[in-house]
């Protein structure tokens, strides 16, 4: 017998994020492609890390996660948004948000179900569905009205599978990577009414909750009437603390929920590195003005590099969260979106994700591409003088 690779494995290919590093190392390009910052994670929390291991904390912490930390994020989530949440019983700590998510998909989706993804999307929503034996349903978010989700199309979709065994689950990304959306309190009102209606969970991804500008505010949708019982929430380190290669994430859901989730995370990695969950506790405690502070700094370098890519001749909208900027490259090439962006690797030095990569019909992506600006300052004004050749 031939040896052959899984329907499920054959299904989707690698991530086009970490292809298009590969790429930008190999050509010595400035990486706005993965989402990754350049600069030093808080001293506290790396002081904390090296205390850790000083003090031999070495073995496996408790599978859910170590107990000081779950009280500390326990802790941070009523402090930000008045959620009283069990740390015993409905927190659970896995090997980064991308873990989580995968766990929680393969706990509440049967194989032949339905998951509905909202496009542009992360990458790797499809493949979770997927190699849970779930199908992704997609519905679109708008660029032409900033991103808006119709809800007329949402619910349109919801009744036609709900005729098909119906959709079990929805995941949901706010701040929204790559769009940068942030959804208002209105909009996940009108989600929260389809899930209750169609009777669905909620699986939010929330790992840039700190990562919000212009008086745009991030509020968990498991806080909306009706949702404490049918959402999973997702965040995690990476991102509010500068330590993406950690992997630490962190899924709070109901107990009954939880429990569920916390059988698949012991079987998919055991339990996530136990020194950098002492840190974790150390780094959801930090002050106030700390999450004041990285806000203002990634609003500052939005507004460094907006002006750049508007020069040059790219359009879009301007991020309300995260720290991505997808740009629509119509006005300033023929090249479609993978072409383009080797073309900028090559000839300019400066990385990016083609757009086709966040979307399921691939046709939807090819006129734009995103840029990352989690870079040190000095490293984003290189990327814009190398990206000012454009406009000449």
């Amino acid at each position: 017998m031939g040896r052959r690779i899984s329907d499920k494995a054959a299904s989707f290919g690698e991530s086009v994020i970490r292809e298009m590093s590969r790429l930008a190392a190999r050509h010595s390009a400035i990486n706005l492609a993965q989402g990754f910052p350049d600069f030093p994670a808080p001293e506290q929390v790396k002081d904390a890390a090296c205390r850790a291991i000083g003090r031999d904390v070495n073995q496996y912490a408790i599978t859910w996660g170590a107990r000081g930390f779950r009280e500390g994020i326990a802790r941070k989530y009523q402090r930000f948004y008045d959620w009283e949440v069990d740390p015993e019983r409905e927190i659970t700590v896995a090997c980064g948000a991308t873990e989580c998510m995968m766990a929680a998909v393969l706990a509440l989706v049967n194989p032949g179900e339905k998951v509905m993804v909202m496009e542009p999307f992360y990458e790797n929503y499809g493949p979770d569905a997927i190699l849970a034996g779930a199908e992704p349903v997609y519905v679109s978010l708008h660029p032409e009205k900033g991103w808006a989700l119709d809800f007329d199309e949402m619910e349109d979709k919801l009744r036609a599978e709900s005729r098909r065994g119906g959709v079990r689950a929805l995941i949901l990304n706010s701040p929204h990577n790559p769009a940068g959306k942030v959804f208002s309190r209105d909009e996940l009102t009108r989600i929260a009414e389809l899930a209750c209606r169609f009777d669905f969970y909620v699986i939010t991804d929330e790992i840039y909750e700190h990562i919000i500008y212009d008086g745009h505010r991030h509020l968990p949708i498991a806080l909306i009437d009706g949702m404490s019982e049918r959402t999973v929430t997702i965040s995690g380190l990476s991102k509010s603390y500068s330590v993406t290669g950690w992997r630490i994430g962190y899924i709070l859901a109901p107990a009954d929920l939880s429990e569920a989730v916390r059988k698949v995370h012991d079987f998919l990695t055991v339990g996530a590195a136990a020194p950098l969950q002492e840190a974790g506790a150390a780094a959801v405690s930090l002050p106030d003005h700390y999450y004041q502070s990285i806000a203002q700094d990634y609003l500052q370098r939005r507004d460094f590099m907006l002006p750049v890519l508007e020069a040059c001749g790219f359009r879009f909208q301007a991020p309300q969260g995260a720290y991505y900027v997808l740009a629509d490259i119509s006005r300033m090439t023929d090249l479609d979106d993978v072409g383009f962006v080797r073309h900028l690797i090559r000839e300019y030095g400066v990385a990016a994700v083609p757009g086709s990569s966040f979307y399921a019909d691939a046709e939807k992506g090819r006129r734009c591409i995103r840029f990352a600006f989690c870079k040190s300052l000095e490293l984003l004004d290189q990327a814009a003088q190398r990206l000012t050749a454009l406009a000449s």
